[in-house]
């Protein structure tokens, strides 16, 4: 028996194709998949053989593929009527051989019980970096990066953290669970048309997530690993309150997590009359889990405006949670000091520690150009400032760290 997975997005040829699977006795149509993430999604589930899907589906790659097969699941491509021979190409491209005109569909289930046509050492995938072990009996803390609006740099900050920490030898998880469009795969260069956080929605919801953790991941070195965010900000629909919560405290189990967030910690007001979740709680449930809240604002006038609120807002939210204060882009052409900021910020909440983050745009950006982490760039004066944050957070250093 051919157990299948389908994935047309609407087309025209989606039912006939259906029709002509489910009409043969050794063929069995497993799930019809909504797009390229729930397919790959499913395939990791490790239960099925075969994927038709059209070979112009959005997110279909070199990566997408090399997924399929690594968890023995063949493609098979339904092609425009005359675009044969274009379709071959792109094909082999991709490394998809079998095809199927979609005029042609009656000959689909022919072509999904053939053997396969690309023998597996035909083509050897470039792998990303394996996601890292973690020690038996590892536990973590959940850090937490949020700051109001206006791009004080959060994702900067939060991408920042888990790289020292990485560089510290501590097995480390960072999270994009920004609900309005995660960056964080792109700030680092990982070229991945696959959504950690809706591949780890989809599975906390079939009670898999635990299991299938490492499948959510994408690994950057040997201590450190991402689950990217949403490819889209609508797409945070798919995200069931809860999932976040879940996912983390799974990911603490395994190791150190810090976690980038949006900016908005606003309850959202339409979500008690509709059925579907809240744009926010993927941000508030973060915070609930936090171990650490790292609270980031920009130094200039409107940033610190916006931080002091933030300080006021978070402290209903936060139930207890320390709070660790990061200015960034401190500079001395702004007319005040470190200390008048921070008596500031001590006038609207006790915190567990205030830093401050040069305006080093220089290191920023060969970090963001080169795809790689701010700490794989070279010291400065912001690698060090950096380091004194993650001095300051509860996490001891293994034995063998230096």
């Amino acid at each position: 028996m051919i157990v299948v997975l389908m994935v047309a997005s609407g087309a025209s040829w989606e039912s006939t194709a259906l029709t002509a699977l489910n009409d043969h006795p050794g063929i069995v149509v497993l799930k019809r998949c909504v797009d390229i993430d729930d397919l790959l999604a499913s395939a990791s589930a490790g239960q099925a053989d075969v994927a038709v899907l059209g070979l112009d589906a959005p997110g279909l790659d070199p990566a997408a593929v090399d997924h399929l097969r690594a968890h023995g699941v063949r493609p098979v491509a339904v092609v425009a009527a005359g675009m044969m021979d274009a379709g071959r190409v792109r094909g082999a491209r991709i490394g998809v051989r079998a095809l199927v005109a979609d005029d042609e569909l009656e000959a689909l289930p022919d072509v999904v019980t053939a053997p396969d046509p690309t023998p597996t050492a035909a083509r050897e995938p470039a792998e990303p970096p394996a996601v890292p072990v973690p020690a038996p009996g590892a536990t973590g803390r959940v850090v937490v990066v949020w700051g109001p609006a206006g791009a004080p740099g959060r994702t900067t900050v939060a991408t920042a953290i888990a790289g020292e920490l990485a560089r510290r030898q501590q097995r480390t998880i960072l999270v994009d669970a920004d609900p309005y469009g995660g960056t964080v795969a792109q700030q680092l260069g990982i070229m991945d048309e696959v959504s950690g956080l809706l591949s780890a929605a989809r599975l906390a919801s079939g009670g898999a997530l635990e299991a299938r953790f490492a499948s959510v991941q994408r690994g950057v070195d040997g201590c450190l690993s991402v689950v990217t965010g949403l490819p889209r900000p609508d797409r945070y629909l798919e995200v069931r309150p809860g999932t976040v919560e879940h996912l983390l405290e799974v990911a603490r189990s395994q190791a150190q997590v810090v976690v980038d967030t949006g900016f908005s910690i606003e309850d959202d007001p339409g979500r008690e009359y509709a059925a579907r979740p809240g744009r926010n709680q993927l941000t508030l449930g973060a915070i609930d889990v936090a171990d650490e809240l790292v609270l980031v604002g920009s130094a200039d006038p409107m940033g610190l405006s916006r931080l002091a609120r933030a300080l006021v807002d978070v402290r209903e939210i936060a139930d207890g949670t320390p709070i660790r204060v990061v200015v960034n882009r401190m500079r001395a052409t702004l007319g005040w000091s470190e200390k008048d900021i921070a008596a500031m910020v001590s006038g609207f909440a006790h915190t567990a520690g205030l830093h401050f983050l040069p305006d080093d745009r220089a290191a920023v950006d060969r970090a963001l150009v080169a795809g790689r982490m701010l700490v794989e760039t070279g010291e400065s004066a912001l690698t060090r400032a950096v380091s004194g944050v993650v001095d300051g957070l509860p996490i001891p250093l293994p034995a063998s760290a230096e």
